[in-house]
């Protein structure tokens, strides 16, 4: 009987994984689950999807400005990066190779933060370089983090439409980013962005080992060194 209950539970969780994924992306989900667990954590495998967000197309409604909260460009040695919820030698690198932050302070409290780069991206995650093929209209974008007490608000809207303005002013016409596969609510809410499809990669990571399957060239790579990089190279739609 509880054999019974356990395989209706697996069933049930299976269909609403297929549901919320996607058939294929719901098997590759669970073998990465059982990869993790009986690796414990030396095997993952991760799938991308490479999307692309228009900029200047104002997909949603505008959103009056709050004087409670302050929206701006945050350069290098700025006082907020104490709580930025990552390392300090990650957000020097960051500035080091060109990244630019844009941060949300709500009466007086850092909220969150939104990064992107111009003509490549270092992956971070797995070792890609992610190379814009058209960097006078294209910027990548990464690391949108929202504090946890602000996630219920408009924090998150209000970033990226500061940020929208400020590219569009630069002549920029696309945002690229990457989104894992196996995420359904920033599946959704990239789609509600307007975002479009351009790539996706998938990456089996074996301790220092990594096998890349792309959909471009090199399709596959093999890799077990930092210096070991396959490029994918990403325009507009």
């Amino acid at each position: 009987m509880a054999g019974r209950i356990v395989s209706q539970g697996w069933i049930t969780r299976l269909r609403e994984l297929c549901s919320r994924l996607g058939t294929g992306n719901a098997l590759l989900y669970l073998i990465d689950h059982a990869l993790n667990s009986l690796s414990a954590g030396r095997v993952r495998l991760l799938r991308y999807r490479i999307v692309a967000q228009p900029i200047g197309a104002q997909t949603s409604a505008r959103l009056r400005p709050d004087p409670a909260t302050e929206l701006a460009l945050t350069p290098s040695g700025s006082p907020l990066q104490q709580h930025f919820p990552r390392p300090e030698h990650v957000i020097s690198q960051r500035y080091a190779s060109g990244g630019q932050c844009l941060s949300a302070v709500v009466k007086g409290e850092f909220a969150g933060y939104i990064w992107w780069q111009h003509d490549r991206y270092e992956e971070d995650e797995v070792r890609c370089s992610f190379v814009l093929a058209a960097p006078d209209t294209c910027v990548w974008d990464y690391d949108v983090y929202v504090a946890p007490r602000f996630r219920l608000g408009r924090t998150m809207a209000r970033m990226w439409q500061a940020v929208d303005a400020h590219l569009a002013a630069q002549g920029i016409a696309w945002s690229l980013s990457r989104i894992s596969t196996f995420n359904p609510d920033s599946l959704a809410a990239h789609a509600r962005l307007g975002t479009t499809t351009c790539a996706h990669a998938t990456f089996v990571v074996i301790g220092r080992l990594q096998l890349a399957f792309l959909g471009q060239r090199p399709f596959l790579h093999l890799s077990w060194r930092d210096g070991q990089r396959p490029q994918l190279r990403l325009g507009p739609p």
